[in-house]
């Protein structure tokens, strides 16, 4: 029972004070109610009420106690590719990768830059390959982590929203001065992307976008109960077996609580910095393997190492609240500006409605290319899908005839939707 009040008073406080403003409270209430059982008895029998009151209150104090440092620490360097910090006009702090294009491919002329998804995670090591691939066909490849992501600095978390991250776009573009440039935005990289095409100052600054598995780019496309793509690799794929960080008290409390929507995600309970340094690959295994098709549960790839994976849970929460709360962005979408790409897979984990929105509304998008064999994590170095992906993205920024039919287009979405492809 202290349990239960316990909980519910962090809820109610909002974890203010490491939990502590919900812990004495707690203590007290269950000391009063021992000392009164403890009335009746004589002793030492005195002395067991108080037992379950000592377990209930080490068991609850577990929670309110820092088991991961409170200042952020950030994965180190990384061998192959240097890491730049640019200061953007917004105030954010990013971390910058560049791959340069390779020789003897020819050089494209407009730099392509990589918004990876999280939305607030560091490009994994997996990504980092398949960047390296668009260099070697003559890409000059930027990627930047968005802030709280990786080795990006954090920002105070009610700065956190989808707004602030198409201005940082804009601001990444302004900083490279090198002109427009060519977007590939993943996941939820790509609903930035999608709403930066609908601002006609950020939209001016690109030549081409790729929205590749975007996730709902607005509030009224968040709330749609929809289907997905071909059975994924979630719950068939082993469990990890390293350890979660979810499996200490404190963060299981805090995550859980977030998650269900009863701790805000800039509680008291615990802070950001401790958050992201707690939080672990394992923490997001059923959702990696959602990025799967069942076919390959077995041969899922390592995205990761230990030492480069970041997440923060509560800046990514924030933002999705965000999108959750933002108006419609059709009208805006529906005008056309910037040549677009969609990119969806087999086996999305994806609402497909999220993608067929887009679709719908952008009539700038001149291709759709649902790419077969693959979930949503379509370049995952299994068999040849990274040269794949790098074909129809390659075919698209170049302007040639596309590997893949163009399906679903907008007269399909109907029967696309009916079929449940």
């Amino acid at each position: 029972m202290l349990v239960v009040v316990f909980l519910a008073l962090i809820a109610l406080t909002d974890g203010a004070g490491s939990g502590l403003a919900a812990w004495l409270p707690t203590l007290g209430v269950g000391a009063v109610l021992a000392t009164w059982r403890s009335q009746r008895c004589t002793w030492p029998a005195r002395l067991v009420p108080f037992l379950p009151v000592a377990v209930a209150a080490a068991l609850t104090a577990s929670v309110c106690i820092p088991t991961a440092p409170t200042t952020r620490r950030y994965p180190p360097a990384l061998p192959f590719v240097t890491t730049q910090h640019w200061s953007l006009t917004t105030g954010s702090r990013v971390a910058v990768y560049h791959y340069p294009p390779a020789h003897p491919s020819p050089r494209h002329p407009t730099p392509l830059v990589y918004l990876n998804g999280g939305p607030v995670r560091g490009i994994s090591v997996l990504d980092h390959r398949f960047l390296q691939l668009l260099a070697r066909q003559g890409y000059d490849v930027y990627a930047y982590e968005q802030p709280g992501g990786g080795r990006s600095d954090l920002l105070p978390m009610g700065q956190y929203t989808i707004s602030r991250s198409v201005s940082d776009l804009a601001a990444f573009v302004d900083r490279l001065n090198k002109g427009k440039v060519d977007i590939l935005g993943f996941s939820s990289g790509g609903a930035v992307l999608t709403r930066a095409l609908t601002d006609p100052s950020v939209a001016a600054r690109l030549h081409r976008a790729i929205i590749a598995e975007p996730g709902p780019m607005d509030g009224p496309t968040a709330h749609i109960a929809g289907h997905k793509g071909r059975q994924s690799a979630r719950g068939l794929a082993p469990a990890p077996t390293v350890p979660r960080s979810t499996y200490v008290p404190r963060h299981a409390v805090a995550f859980g609580l977030m998650r269900l929507g009863l701790l805000s995600p800039d509680t008291g309970l615990i802070g950001q910095a401790e958050g992201d340094n707690a939080f672990t690959a394992a923490d997001l295994g059923s959702d990696t393997a959602s990025a799967y098709c069942a076919r390959d549960a077995h041969r899922i790839p390592a995205e990761d190492t230990a030492q480069n994976f970041s997440f923060s849970p509560a800046a990514s929460l924030r933002i999705q609240q965000t999108v959750k709360d933002s108006p419609s962005i059709a009208s805006q979408l529906r005008q056309p500006r910037t040549p677009a790409m969609l990119m969806i897979a087999e086996c999305s984990s994806q609402i497909r409605q999220w993608e067929t929105t887009v679709l719908a509304n952008d009539p700038a998008i001149q291709r759709t290319q649902n790419m077969p064999g693959v979930g949503h994590h379509m370049w995952n170095g299994l068999d040849d899908n990274n040269e794949r992906a790098a074909a129809v993205i390659t075919a698209f920024l170049q302007d040639k005839p596309a590997p893949l039919p163009n399906y679903p287009t907008r007269d399909e979405i109907p029967t696309f939707l009916r079929d449940h492809k």
